[in-house]
């Protein structure tokens, strides 16, 4: 490369000069500069200069070459005062723009000498009064965009030729641009083309846009490609969202609006059509056929489970089954299937198991396996995992054949890797801490095993990476293999929480708690009072919040907002002005602890400090709840229940940790676990409950995460 802008900068100097080879020899040499020119030559030294920041290859090559195109400017006889000033500024404006291009990432500084060709190249053409669409044509995308913008190509006859090829650079290098782009230029000539191709690569998108009031809105609706017809006539229709999860089937004429439009009003009608869609498409994508707009059908379908449904039995939980599970009874067991898998960020342990009760009293002797064949495996190992999580597994798996079970736990086990991000591993994760069938432990062990072996041997990297992380933990589930997971995942300690971690940096411990001011609310705050009667604790209280300190042993802060009544949303402000209070005393907590029903759950998690290191999740359904927490605190060990938490349970496993770091001791999660397992030993909820070591869905991800920061 740097040969070739060598012998273009030789040939240059000769078209410019028009001299023999001797003279040419000479040709290097600066002439003298008018007076009127010198500013100019000065300030091109400048820019020159400032390059040699980026600590280019061969930059005094480079730099000789620059100062050569000034020579030539100067030497050439042809060109007068105007066109010399001209170029030289154009050539200025080229390297400046290129600096500033080059610090804000929007060019490789190794293309300095590309530039300085194509620049070259478009000078020739412009002295010649020809268009310099050819080489910006030629030139790379970063390129073309700062020769435009040259002073030396404003008169060009090509000028707005190019700048249109570079929109169309633009749009390929980064085709979800390209509707953007063609807001702000509607009249090129390529419209038209990338408006079809945007339409099979982003109908959402194109709906938007299509429904503007502008020249491209304009543009697309009288677009005659039939899929853009298509988006089109919906945007523009009254309700077009309702229709546009359909987009595929109607594209192709499977349906049509006056089909949906016999549904539209009817929420359960509506959902039924959706989830036959829905399964459809499923079938389509198993066969490496995906559907248009398949993500807006399932947004849209998670949207109404949730309106019409999941809010509803949610909010009745309180009610008799029959009372509170009437608006199911139409549904067949695929339409309650996806009420669990699209619903598990709202579905309340006792919505779930009211929903998975009644969708195998629909089955009758329909095995669950052929339930799953039903819905086309859509979502299988969501619905194993909240199986798992909510102690259902088994129940599941004994309602089909022994030989099914096994292969759908192998299914579930193998694959990690052919799926976006690793939310499927989580799932996995989670559910081998849930279960305690030896046998099916055993299992997910052996196809964990062969995966990895398989991904090593074929240099999978990402399968190894999924598989390495699985096998270190669930592993280390198993005391007699002695695995340290710390220290082999190269993560922070997850069988203990250091006393240190916690602690600011004036040694004390600060945790803020949260309250609810429902009936259940008012009782459980009044028993955490309770608890620190004697001297070794002080409380303070005011209207809103109350502050228990340690008058002994580790300085301790327990900040918790007082339940008041949740019906003025008195509560919710008690817990602004608790969060309001840790803010300006500088106390940021490194333990949040969730003291409520499991609808509340998400309240508290919106609040959650970053600074938290252990989060307890002391309600029904925490659990479920894992990757919101880790979204906003990585690193943190989180207690957690997967069914009903108990305030007796919570009470007295908080009572344990608060005089474990009074007394200036680490948490051991297993022997801390170890007693409160005796302690709890005629309590069969305490099952339920989640220690941090145990929190595999967790650990994974953590582990994941610092796999790949090491492999960068």
């Amino acid at each position: 490369m740097m040969l070739r802008v060598l012998l273009l900068g030789c040939f240059f100097v000769m078209v410019f000069t028009k001299v023999t080879v001797a003279q040419t020899q000479a040709a290097d040499s600066m002439p003298a500069i008018p007076v009127m020119r010198q500013l100019f030559h000065e300030q091109l030294q400048k820019s020159t200069t400032q390059l040699n920041d980026f600590k280019i290859d061969g930059f005094d090559t480079l730099r000789q070459m620059i100062y050569r195109y000034q020579v030539s400017i100067e030497r050439n006889e042809q060109l007068n005062n105007n066109d010399k000033i001209k170029f030289l500024r154009g050539l200025n404006d080229v390297l400046n723009t290129f600096y500033s291009d080059v610090r804000y990432g929007r060019i490789d500084r190794r293309l300095l000498p590309h530039l300085l060709q194509s620049n070259q190249q478009a000078t020739l053409l412009e002295m010649q009064q020809k268009s310099i669409l050819p080489e910006i044509i030629a030139a790379k995308r970063e390129v073309g965009n700062i020769l435009i913008k040259s002073f030396s190509f404003q008169a060009n006859e090509g000028l707005v030729a190019s700048k249109e090829i570079l929109l169309l650079k633009e749009c390929d290098a980064f085709p979800n641009r390209t509707l953007n782009i063609l807001s702000q230029h509607p009249q090129v000539y390529f419209a038209d083309s990338l408006i079809a191709l945007a339409a099979l690569r982003d109908p959402e998108a194109l709906y938007n846009y299509a429904a503007a009031p502008n020249a491209l809105g304009k543009r697309i609706q009288q677009h005659t490609n039939p899929l853009v017809a298509t988006i089109a006539g919906l945007a523009t229709s009254k309700s077009g969202r309702q229709y546009f999860c359909f987009l595929d089937d109607l594209y192709k004429g499977k349906t049509t609006v006056q089909a949906i439009d016999a549904v539209i009003a009817d929420s359960v009608a509506y959902y039924k059509l959706m989830v036959k869609t829905q399964i459809d498409y499923a079938d389509r994508m198993r066969l490496k056929d995906t559907p248009l707009v398949y993500k807006t059908l399932e947004h849209r379908l998670r949207q109404k489970a949730k309106e019409v449904f999941i809010n509803e039995i949610n909010g009745l939980h309180d009610a008799d089954d029959a009372v509170r599970f009437k608006s199911l009874q139409p549904l067949t067991p695929q339409e309650l299937y996806y009420l669990c898998v699209l619903g598990d960020e709202e579905i309340y342990t006792s919505s779930y198991l009211g929903v998975y009760k009644r969708m195998f009293e629909k089955l009758g002797t329909t095995t669950a396996d052929s339930m799953l064949m039903s819905v086309r495996f859509n979502h299988f190992r969501k619905w194993i995992r909240m199986a798992a999580g909510y102690n259902m597994l088994d129940d599941f798996l004994a309602r089909m054949e022994a030989r099914n079970a096994q292969l759908l736990m192998k299914a579930f086990v193998n694959g990690l890797d052919k799926t976006d991000g690793f939310e499927d591993a989580v799932d996995v994760a989670d559910s081998y801490a849930s279960i305690t069938n030896t046998e099916l432990q055993q299992l997910m062990l052996q196809r964990v095993a062969a995966n990895l072996a398989y991904a090593t041997a074929n240099e999978n990297t990402r399968a190894k990476n999924i598989y390495y992380v699985l096998d270190v933990l669930f592993k280390s589930m198993e005391p007699s293999n002695n695995i340290d997971v710390s220290a082999t995942l190269q993560i922070p300690p997850v069988f203990t929480m250091p006393l240190q971690r916690l602690k600011n940096e004036k040694g004390r411990v600060v945790i803020e708690q949260f309250f609810y001011g429902d009936k259940d609310g008012f009782n459980i705050f009044n028993a955490f009072i309770r608890n620190f009667s004697s001297g070794l604790w002080r409380i303070q209280s005011n209207e809103q919040f109350v502050i228990v300190s340690s008058t002994s042993g580790t300085p301790i802060t327990i900040v918790a907002n007082k339940p008041l009544d949740e019906t003025q949303d008195l509560d919710a402000k008690a817990q602004a002005a608790m969060h309001q209070y840790l803010m300006e005393n500088n106390l940021p907590p490194s333990i949040v602890i969730h003291r409520g029903h499991s609808y509340y759950l998400r309240s508290t998690i919106e609040q959650l400090s970053a600074t938290a290191k252990l989060v307890v999740l002391g309600s029904c359904g925490g659990y479920n709840n894992l990757n919101e927490v880790l979204k906003i605190t990585p690193e943190a060990h989180i207690i957690a229940s997967k069914q009903v938490g108990t305030g007796i349970i919570n009470q007295g496993m908080l009572g344990v940790i608060f005089e474990t770091l009074r007394q200036g001791k680490d948490l051991d999660w297993p022997a801390m676990w170890k007693d409160l397992s005796r302690t709890f030993s005629n309590n069969e909820k305490f099952d339920d409950y989640v220690p941090p070591h145990k929190n595999l869905g967790a650990i994974f991800i953590m582990a994941y995460q610092r796999l790949l920061e090491r492999s960068e």
